[in-house]
């Protein structure tokens, strides 16, 4: 009598914890993290660097207009002197992916940003928050990352 009890509590308890790990398991398997960097709102392009020699300043290229990112709840939209990029975005933790979506192409006189925005755009997977005003973007891909700057309200 006393092993078929042991093996019944045995069997439960086992029963009760592969439920149990499994829905702890199947909720750390979701990939859903909080997002630790808040990025809402206008950002100023400071700089966009695809390696050590290559880089752009876009305030430097051109002072007006001011080329900037904004994020919006799911969105993004990027405005350069001349086109515009827009598309969505997700933030984990402080991974972020940046959805393809629709960019204008109208030929310009000075292109460097947006030739510096095809080029590292594309690789962008974390944030790294500097401060309330100064974010960093940054490639899986080597050095390439991009600085912005909040823009205040």
């Amino acid at each position: 009598m006393n092993i078929k009890f042991f093996s019944a509590i045995a069997v439960t308890a086992a029963l009760f914890s592969c439920s149990g790990n499994k829905t702890a398991s199947d909720s750390t398997n979701t990939g859903s993290q909080e997002p630790t960097a808040d990025i809402k709102g206008k950002w100023l392009l400071e700089n966009i660097v695809v390696n050590d020699s290559v880089n752009v300043r876009p305030a430097e290229e051109i002072e007006d207009p001011r080329q900037y990112i904004e994020f919006d709840d799911s969105t993004y939209f990027i405005s350069t002197n001349c086109n515009s990029i827009s598309g969505w975005y997700k933030i984990n933790g402080d991974s972020i992916i940046l959805g393809d979506g629709a960019m204008t192409e109208m030929a310009c006189e000075n292109m460097a940003t947006e030739d510096m925005l095809r080029q590292v755009l594309p690789y962008i997977s974390t944030i790294d928050v500097i401060n309330d005003s100064i974010t960093r973007l940054n490639s899986a891909e080597g050095p390439q990352y991009i600085v912005l700057h909040k823009i205040a309200e």
